[in-house]
């Protein structure tokens, strides 16, 4: 799950300029000299390696360097093995365009490779109601009425993860999200035993829920715990192993073409996520602004920003009310009016959506250098217009839009989902993060409802979708006006009620 230690070994000609060059601190590590005798040794004092020592001889004829790391990535690991010893390899101060704005320590990125296997679970639980809906609908003879009705409900279970968000702020980020990181795998699974649709429809309430849960929590672990220019860049990683998760989903899929009932195969997968629930609970520590939070044991309960929460809550119940049922009945759409199969949309979905990891660090890294607003600005309206135009065309012109939807949403998704814990102090980030999950799916309720019937009664998707689309207009105009600036500020800043806690080791 992770890459072991590693020994990167360099060797030039003697060179007077490159002896003066290798005894100074790299820019991209703060170094610390071990020893002022050849040969020369230098250790990381602040960085993301957990274990990092260069060793410098010199010789008559030639020098070489010899450095030996460990850099703990659960998870994702082998993404970076290559380009961090090509980083090393070279010597080269800047970073690449890869790695984070600022410089992360060894607990930072611990504990991004575990929000980035929990962002995967969450994204599997979330999206497999979704995914499959459609064919156990058929094969239980239910219309797109019911099925959009279904999603309601299921969307509805939001309550039952708000109890989650509330007990987070209390007890702890990471006692809750162990908690839902076990729960929604092991509900999920009971979809492959549902008798009919309405049970089936009862267990996902239940367990999509807690992925919301989980999902919400990454988002606000994540944010306590990166640096202020880093913060929309998390959330694109973040974004991205969702992406991994939504996408075994979608390949899973492929099994409902096996026969009648095999979708519930695509239900028993839920159990793989079990593995992470596992090495969270061995290894994801307490975010360090909780832990200086709960110490600050002086300092009253700070009561919700109103005027924040309207906002952001009204963002994103307008929103979704496009969102949802763009999402939601895409395979509905696919299936019913272009005729794809199970596996054909599968491929769909990975063709289209794979590469939209590209937008998201395009975005990520944007909107943490120049700012949120001015992505939103744009993206935004690009990316809706994109959806309208998939859901009006078949053929090749249908997939391009897809694929550009996918791209300029993904820019746009950090942006506006850092925003929900930005916002918000310590003491109610949680509960605010969880708030405003909830309107955002009350805000989708309606769009899948209202889309159902009027499919049902006859109208295209199309004109369903390109009516919506007006939510998202609203919501543009709403960033743009009424949103502040919260690129380059450190949460402190933001919310004053923090500016007392003592953030130690980041």
């Amino acid at each position: 799950m992770e890459p072991g230690g590693r020994i990167v070994t360099r060797t030039w000609p003697h060179d007077n300029e490159h002896i003066a060059s290798i005894t100074v601190a790299r820019d991209d590590l703060v170094l610390e000299e071990a020893s002022s005798t050849d040969p020369q040794v230098f250790n990381q004092v602040y960085g993301p390696f957990s274990t990092y020592q260069r060793h410098v001889e010199v010789s008559p004829d030639a020098i070489t360097e010899t450095t030996s790391y460990r850099l703990t990535i659960p998870w994702f690991g082998w993404l970076f093995r290559i380009p961090v010893k090509q980083v090393l390899r070279r010597r080269v101060s800047h970073r690449g365009w890869w790695s984070p704005p600022d410089r992360l320590d060894a607990t930072q990125v611990l504990v991004m490779g575990l929000l980035a296997a929990a962002s995967m679970s969450a994204a599997f639980i979330n999206t497999l109601f979704t995914q499959t809906a459609k064919f156990a609908a058929d094969d239980f003879g239910v219309g797109d009425s019911g099925v959009g009705y279904a999603g309601a409900i299921v969307r509805a279970g939001i309550i039952v993860a708000l109890p989650a968000a509330v007990l987070a702020d209390r007890i702890g980020r990471r006692r809750v999200m162990v908690a839902v990181a076990w729960i929604a795998p092991l509900l999920s699974i009971l979809g492959a035993a549902a008798p009919n649709f309405a049970v089936l429809v009862g267990t996902q309430t239940l367990a999509r829920p807690m992925g919301i849960a989980l999902s919400f929590l990454v988002g606000v672990m994540a944010a306590e715990e990166m640096p202020k220019n880093t913060r929309a860049y998390a959330i694109s990683v973040l974004a991205m192993a969702s992406g991994f998760g939504a996408g075994i989903a979608v390949s899973s899929l492929a099994l409902a073409d096996l026969g009648p009932g095999a979708w519930r195969l695509v239900y028993v997968v839920s159990a793989i996520w079990c593995i992470v629930a596992l090495d969270l609970t061995r290894r994801l520590p307490e975010t360090r602004r909780f832990t200086a939070a709960a110490v600050e044991r002086t300092a009253p309960r700070v009561p919700l920003d109103r005027k924040r929460m309207a906002l952001l809550g009204s963002v994103a119940f307008i929103g979704n009310i496009f969102i949802s049922p763009a999402s939601f009945f895409q395979n509905s759409y696919l299936s019913d009016v272009r005729g794809y199969s199970a596996g054909l949309i599968g491929l769909f979905s990975l063709v289209v959506g794979t590469p939209a990891a590209i937008g998201l660090i395009i975005g990520g890294r944007f909107a943490d250098t120049h700012g949120r607003k001015p992505l939103i600005a744009v993206a935004l309206p690009l990316s809706t217009l994109a959806v309208v135009l998939a859901f009006t065309f078949g053929g090749p012109i249908l997939w391009g839009f897809s694929f550009l939807a996918g791209i300029t949403g993904s820019m746009v998704f950090p942006a506006m989902a850092v925003y929900r814990t930005e916002l918000f102090p310590t003491g109610n980030r949680t509960r605010a993060a969880g708030i405003i999950t909830a309107l955002a799916l009350l805000g989708g309720i309606g769009g899948l409802i209202s889309t159902g019937q009027l499919i049902d009664a006859g109208w295209s998707y199309a004109t369903v979708i390109g009516m919506f689309a007006l939510a998202q207009v609203v919501v543009t105009i709403i960033v743009i006006t009424s949103y502040p600036e919260t690129a380059h500020q450190e949460l402190e800043d933001l919310n004053p009620e923090d500016a007392t806690l003592i953030i130690t080791g980041g």
